[in-house]
């Protein structure tokens, strides 16, 4: 197949390395678009149905911005404590009080998927529940020290430093990434795009 890396390419409206490097993981090959939207939430807004906004948001953009036949993904990660919606900690001291926050306790993950391909859209929003172990101020500080928490939603990364606080999850680990791959590969196949690993079979 001599245009198989053509064929592999898909179109990331999203900054996340995290993202792109989950793609890839399946045989993607992402082109990363800049998408910048307003990510306020309206007043009485459920988490879910927020999460679900900002993908088709994000989707809705992207695809006006660009002149391309690729498939367009986007993607909405967040943490919830209870009805808090814990976004991207503002500044380091933000990032120590949701640390403390989430500390040995549980709380929810939700990302949301949309896929645009070929005139229609497809949307998934996959849920995580995770038990986090009690954090010290010691461990807090230092951990946000790192600069790891300040682009993450609930101030923390669960590939990074933070795993040894994760007692448990129940759900996906690459959705609480940002990008759940078992159902990004669902929306990918209802929309008859094919997946690199069966084009590479094909070849």
């Amino acid at each position: 197949m001599n245009n198989q890396t053509a064929q592999n390419e898909i179109v990331l409206a999203s900054g996340s390395p995290r993202r792109a490097e989950l793609l890839a993981q399946l045989g993607w090959v992402p082109k990363i678009l800049s998408v910048d939207i307003d990510e306020s939430v309206v007043v009485g807004e459920a988490a879910k149905a927020y999460c679900l906004r900002m993908a088709k948001e994000k989707s809705y953009h992207a695809r006006n911005s660009i002149q391309m036949s690729l498939p367009v993904l986007t993607a909405d990660t967040i943490v919830v404590l209870g009805d808090e919606i814990l976004g991207k900690p503002k500044d380091r001291a933000d990032a120590v009080s949701t640390l403390h926050k989430l500390s040995g306790g549980e709380h929810q993950v939700y990302t949301a998927v949309c896929v645009f391909h070929a005139g229609k859209s497809k949307t998934i929003l996959s849920a995580s529940t995770v038990k986090m172990a009690p954090i010290s101020e010691a461990q807090i500080a230092a951990y946000v020290a790192t600069g790891e928490p300040m682009d993450k939603a609930g101030a923390y990364g669960i590939q990074g430093y933070a795993a040894m606080w994760i007692e448990n999850i129940n759900g996906s680990y690459s959705s609480i990434m940002g990008l759940p791959l078992f159902e990004t590969t669902a929306l990918l196949d209802e929309l008859g795009i094919m997946s690199p690993l069966i084009q590479l079979n094909q070849s």
